[in-house]
């Protein structure tokens, strides 16, 4: 069983930069970790994935612009957010997939943080 906890979400002005954790329990070594966000009214989106083997893919909307990252020792994923933009306000949710491959596909992510705010003002 994997348990998955945020942190670090808050609020910034524009062009600011903000970093997410997530702290997971359980084995995560070969699974694939992923940030997703989610604003009022609209669908969880995928925007970051790291592979066991540290591969990375980035959803378009924050490519150049955010970078995942993870600390193996210490069981931690991070994202790293830089130039944020008020489309950037959601809720964003740390995600684990039991999967070798690479993916920000909503539906192979078996487990969920809680989630943490961020909000962006202009």
């Amino acid at each position: 069983q994997v348990q998955l906890v945020e942190s670090g979400g808050g609020s910034v002005q524009a062009g600011g930069s903000l970093r997410l954790s997530c702290v997971a329990s359980g084995y995560t070594g070969r699974y694939c970790m992923g940030w997703f966000r989610q604003a009022p009214g609209k669908s969880r989106e995928g925007i970051a994935a790291i592979g066991s083997d540290g591969r990375t893919r980035y959803g378009d909307s924050v490519k150049g612009r955010f970078a995942i990252s993870k600390d193996n020792a210490k069981n931690t994923l991070y994202l790293q957010m830089n130039s944020m933009k008020p489309e950037d306000t959601a809720m964003y949710y740390c995600a684990a997939a039991d999967a070798t491959f690479l993916t920000l596909m909503v539906d192979f992510f078996g487990y969920w943080g809680q989630g943490t705010q961020v909000t962006v003002s202009s």
